[in-house]
């Protein structure tokens, strides 16, 4: 008698603790995975969703006294490795880039050729980049917004998005899995009571597996 009723207060204290870990951790991951099943729409229909890119452009000069040491520099990252050659603009460039096209390049990694330095600036629901000639001193840049939900498709796939937000989708996934194992384990312990409780999961498994297998190639 005494077996069975330690027995039944041990089950009693593991369903506790496993609604507390499933719950917590649904709390945790609700918005999440509410902006992640929305984006797998989004990006399942990617074709059938039209997007009207907004471009804007704009031109400048760089400084005459900032362009000599600019193709100094140039020249001198000829001989080096990629890895020795220094990716940034000096800061009084940027400074000016910010000044006088109101972009900031600080930081950001330059392409550099024999004409021009480049500079790639990716973002998630756009792109955009800024050119300097080297040899005249024309500024180019051009930023593309491609909208709301190409934003939040880029999100859902971690493009350009950082690594603040590269640790948050490791956790965010760590956050599910504990919710799926969780919840697993809770079906675990109801299921003498629910017969159709592993029927429906090995449904939730041959289904996906028999799409795979036969209509996808």
């Amino acid at each position: 008698m005494k077996s069975a009723v330690s027995g039944s207060s041990q089950r009693a204290y593991w369903l506790k603790k496993l609604h507390e870990w499933h719950w917590i951790s649904s709390a945790i991951c609700l918005i999440g995975m509410l902006l992640f099943a929305f984006t797998g729409i989004t990006l399942n229909h990617a074709g059938q969703i039209e997007s009207k890119p907004r471009v804007e452009t704009r031109e400048g000069q760089m400084s005459p006294e900032l362009l000599p040491p600019l193709q100094a520099l140039q020249a001198g990252l000829k001989d080096k490795p990629k890895s020795e050659a220094s990716p940034e603009f000096p800061a009084p460039v940027a400074a000016f880039i910010r000044s006088e096209m109101k972009v900031d390049v600080s930081g950001r990694a330059v392409e550099w050729s024999d004409d021009e330095a480049y500079v790639p600036m990716p973002r998630p629901g756009g792109d955009a980049w800024l050119r300097v000639d080297l040899k005249e001193g024309a500024m180019e840049y051009e930023s593309t917004d491609r909208g709301w939900i190409s934003y939040i498709n880029d999100l859902h796939k971690g493009r350009n998005t950082g690594g603040a937000w590269s640790l948050f989708l490791d956790v965010f996934a760590v956050g599910c899995l504990v919710f799926c194992i969780t919840g697993l384990l809770i079906l675990k312990m109801h299921s003498e009571r629910r017969p159709l409780t592993w029927p429906m999961v090995g449904l939730g498994l041959v289904i996906p597996a028999l799409l795979a297998l036969l209509l996808i190639h």
